[in-house]
């Protein structure tokens, strides 16, 4: 874990911490002891109680031995490595770059940790996208202490899922449940590396479904859907398992609540019927299908209700449909509430887009619906972001992780060369696993010069092996880059 955490702040008084390796956060390597004294029991009388028959009845079973050793094998250690730009020390200042040489920025090294499930036997591994976010190299340890070098193959911020894999044998792998069938009150258990303590295991019951807490709020597209529970859970469970008593995987932990950023009873975690959709998605397109209605929605309230006629406040109300969205070409109107998708209730946004989430563009399903107080249903077929029911393919910036710009004619003048192109921003990806750091300008690629940032892409798309990239920073100093593809 990193030295210092910044978790984000639900409301005034009700943070949320993203737990695990992320740039920027990390957490104090200090435990503090209850200062509490133990309750003391008071001995009672055996004869008090020798009338009273003692039962014991659960609805769910709460010995958990079985479940942890069938799993604790199957959830990995990840640990990252990234680069953190120092902006001080005077390396930003143009006096000590023209005397010195100096780069704009002296690039630190950095370390941070999470968690991590195995899916497959070939090696597939869930965690949180939070957890390798930024990350110039991924390093799985196995709970038996192997250690393996991990592929990134996708990311998905917008349920903060991630997608690696590594190269083993003899992995343990966790069977996936069903976390529909998930009961409120039901056990479940924790399984992760809190405080790079590995392989610790939690428990506790869920507490919600469906729980929406705007963590995501700003990634583009967000689904927020978690299950909630208290099991503990602290920095570094992130992308752990949470499991049922049967030793199935049913969420993936994500996040807590909390007002100093350690575990006070709060605890989030992806339906594993989210994960499931995106991590398909990852290994065949390698970027997630998502499927859209076409509509703006707020959840139902009691003034809505009231005015609509309504006896209940269930579902979710349609304040706007797109023109040629699936949704207008269902029929759905603004007013509507929808009640249910493929015969899964949808009482509140989180909800509604849990279940959106399973589908792709083409697929078909049921809605229902009530419009002025009588229930329809009607037949969705799901569309993409540009309205059609096309798939797509992951595009070439986004396997690079980067944004271009072109560089003005006085730039290039002034560092003395003909053409090139800028990295103004990177994120998980081939640039950044290959050690690329923001503000570097590409001049070649496998040799051909680089002009515009169409070339980029025209340069790789037909490689197939190794990409070799040539080019400067402002500074004047020139740098050497090498991935496959």
């Amino acid at each position: 874990m990193k030295d210092v955490i910044n978790f984000k702040t639900l409301a005034a008084v009700f943070a949320v911490g993203l737990l695990g390796g992320v740039a920027g956060f990390a957490v104090s390597k200090n435990f503090t002891e209850d200062k509490e004294p133990a309750t003391q029991q008071t001995e009672k009388q055996e004869s008090q109680f020798t009338s009273i028959p003692t039962v014991y009845s659960s609805a769910t079973p709460t010995e958990f031995t079985s479940a942890a050793e069938k799993c604790i094998d199957g959830v990995v250690h990840v640990k990252t490595k990234y680069v953190q730009e120092n902006q001080g020390y005077g390396y930003d200042n143009p006096f000590f770059q023209y005397f010195f040489g100096m780069p704009e920025s002296t690039p630190q090294p950095a370390q941070a940790s999470g968690s991590g499930v195995i899916i497959s036997k070939e090696g597939y591994i869930v965690t949180n996208n939070h957890v390798i976010e930024n990350s110039t190299s991924i390093e799985v340890v196995l709970n038996d202490r192997r250690s393996f070098e991990a592929r990134l193959i996708g990311t998905d911020p917008a349920t903060d899922i991630a997608l690696l894999k590594i190269e083993a044998d003899s992995l343990t792998v966790i069977p996936i449940g069903n976390s529909d069938n998930l009961k409120i009150g039901e056990w479940v258990l924790a399984i992760g590396n809190p405080f790079n303590l590995t392989s610790t295991v939690t428990a506790g019951i869920v507490s919600a479904k469906a729980r929406n807490i705007n963590i995501l709020d700003h990634k583009a597209g967000a689904v927020e859907s978690f299950i909630q529970t208290d099991a503990a859970v602290n920095p570094g469970n992130s992308g752990g398992a949470l499991i049922n008593t049967d030793g199935q995987l049913v969420g993936i932990n994500t996040a807590i609540a909390s007002q100093t950023g350690s575990f006070t009873g709060y605890a989030f975690a992806v339906p594993v019927s989210i994960v499931k959709k995106v991590v398909s998605d990852l290994m065949e397109y390698g970027t997630v299908q998502r499927a859209l209605l076409g509509i703006r929605i707020t959840e139902l309230n009691a003034e809505i209700a009231k005015e609509k006629g309504l006896d209940k406040v269930n579902g979710v109300f349609i304040e706007s449909v797109s023109e040629g969205s699936a949704a207008d070409d269902a029929g759905l109107e603004k007013g509507d509430i929808i009640l249910s998708v493929n015969g899964n209730n949808t009482n509140t946004v989180a909800q509604l887009q849990e279940q959106i989430n399973r589908f792709r563009p083409g697929d078909k399903t049921n809605l229902t619906f009530s419009r002025n107080g009588k229930v329809n249903t009607t037949n969705i077929i799901f569309k993409n972001i540009d309205n059609n029911t096309t798939m797509h393919k992951q595009k070439m910036m986004e396997i690079l992780g980067a944004s271009f710009e072109e560089m003005q004619s006085s730039d290039l003048k002034r560092l003395g060369i003909k053409a090139g192109v800028q990295v103004t921003d990177l994120r998980s990806g081939k640039l950044l696993s290959a050690g690329v750091r923001k503000g570097f300008i590409i001049t070649e690629i496998n040799n051909s010069p680089v002009k515009t940032i169409d070339d980029i892409e025209k340069i790789i798309k037909n490689v197939k092996g190794g990409v070799y990239i040539g080019g400067i920073y402002p500074s004047g100093q020139a740098a050497y880059y090498a991935f496959g593809m």
